[in-house]
C-alpha cells in the first residue's frame, strides 16, 4: 500500500488500488481487494453488501492514475479531477472478499488531460467498464 500512496494522493478509506502488476504507455494492469471493513458495505446494502458502482468507476481511475504516473508521462506533482465518466456498464455484482483485476487502456494524455478506458473482472468474469476523462490540477 505505501507505493500506491506514493503514486495517488488518496487515503483510507478512499484508497482502492492495492497493487499494480504491470504498467506501459497504453495499458495498466491493477488489483483491489475488497474486505467486509470497506466503509460502504455498512450501507449498501445490509445484510447483501455489494460495492457501488461509483466506487468501481473509481477504482479503476485510481488504477489508471497510478499507471499513468509510474509511466512518468504527466507532472508528478499533478492532481487528477476526474471531469466525465462515459458508457458506464455494470454486469456482475462485486461482493466483500472478491478481488477485482483492473485493466487500463490509456487513450489520450496531454500535459493538462487524460482519457482512459477500463475493465474491472472478477475471476474470468466482467463486473464493470466505463470510460473516464480526467483534467490535471496542481496543489
Amino acid at each position: 500500500m505505501a507505493e500506491i500512496e506514493k503514486l495517488l494522493p488518496h487515503r483510507e478509506p478512499f484508497l482502492f488500488v492495492d497493487r499494480i502488476e504491470s504498467f506501459d504507455d497504453e495499458n495498466v494492469i491493477g488489483y483491489r481487494k475488497f474486505t467486509e471493513k470497506d466503509f460502504f458495505f455498512k450501507g449498501h446494502f445490509p445484510g447483501y453488501p455489494v460495492v457501488p458502482g461509483v466506487i468501481l468507476i473509481e477504482t479503476m481511475a485510481q488504477c489508471g492514475g497510478a499507471g499513468i504516473r509510474l509511466t512518468g508521462k504527466v507532472d508528478p506533482n499533478a492532481l487528477f479531477f476526474l471531469a466525465s465518466v462515459d458508457k458506464a456498464k455494470f454486469r456482475q455484482q462485486v461482493r466483500p472478499g472478491d478481488e477485482v483485476k483492473m485493466v487500463i487502456k490509456t487513450l489520450r494524455v496531454s500535459p493538462k488531460t487524460l482519457k482512459q478506458s477500463g475493465k474491472a473482472f472478477v475471476g474470468d468474469d466482467l463486473a464493470a467498464e466505463a470510460e473516464w476523462f480526467c483534467l490535471f490540477g496542481t496543489p
